[in-house]
């Protein structure tokens, strides 16, 4: 599903990425996790293509088994959620139209764009599914932190897409919120679909994810099975700190030692 081979990116004039390599097959389940600055969030802005790699010798990053991607295609086929996204909506755009603009691939609705009836009743359908029902005509403004991240989880799944990528999903929610959220992404995973998340915090790692990454000044430092890559050692070494890890019902969590 996504190749990056000695993948080089700058953000600005600063160079996150050094020749970084990885492969994610279509179904899995991958959490990518490191510390601030670590690049995570460079991956993912590649991936959506709103950076793009230096281009050089030996260098490839691949969607779907192709460098060149169709936007529009990329856009029906995985859907995004950050913090830049949640940023970019203005205060007073309705939440459904916040879920309606995810088929146009749009920040919220202009005139050109002109919703069909069943896209309509479908992107209330959605409101529906992240649990927001009657919050249709609620102002982006007048929404919880939470709930602003369940709309646009909303908006990223109205078309059905073949995986899902989030960038720290639960961060700055309280625990009720950061719960219901984590809750929403079970269920997406319960339908088989890919997904990949970014965090530096192990308990949003739901147990459904299988595999971690984990990665430190832009290069990958372990990867494999989170049974495996999830331990006091690794952990300890990429925070520079002494942690430990317990584990229980596919849940992980830390604290200093």
């Amino acid at each position: 599903m996504i190749e990056f081979s000695n993948v080089t990116a700058f953000q600005q004039q600063t160079r996150v990425l050094n020749r970084f390599s990885l492969t994610i097959s279509e179904g899995e389940r991958v959490a990518i996790l490191g510390p601030n600055g670590a690049g995570k969030s460079t991956l993912l802005k590649l991936i959506s293509r709103e950076i793009y790699p230096v281009d050089q010798e030996g260098s490839a990053l691949k969607l779907f088994g192709c460098e060149r991607v169709n936007l529009w295609q990329l856009r029906s086929q995985i859907g995004f959620i950050s913090q830049d996204l949640q940023d970019d909506y203005t205060p007073y755009t309705r939440a459904l139209e916040v879920v309606i603009s995810g088929f146009f691939g749009a920040i919220g609705m202009h005139g050109h764009l002109q919703p069909s009836p069943e896209q309509v009743e479908h992107a209330r359908d959605m409101l529906r599914s992240v649990d927001m029902e009657g919050m249709e005509d609620r102002m982006f403004q007048r929404l919880s932190t939470g709930q602003k991240r369940r709309l646009l989880l909303a908006r990223a799944l109205v078309h059905g897409p073949r995986a899902l990528i989030l960038d720290e999903p639960a961060n700055g929610l309280d625990m009720g919120s950061s719960l219901t959220m984590l809750s929403l992404l079970r269920r997406f995973c319960g339908a088989g679909r890919s997904m990949i998340i970014t965090t530096h915090h192990i308990d949003e790692i739901i147990p459904e994810i299988d595999r971690v990454v984990l990665i430190k000044a832009g290069e990958l430092v372990a990867d494999g099975p989170k049974s495996e890559v999830l331990t006091s050692q690794h952990l300890s070494e990429l925070y520079q700190a002494d942690l430990q890890i317990s584990q229980q019902d596919g849940w992980y969590r830390c604290w200093h030692g």
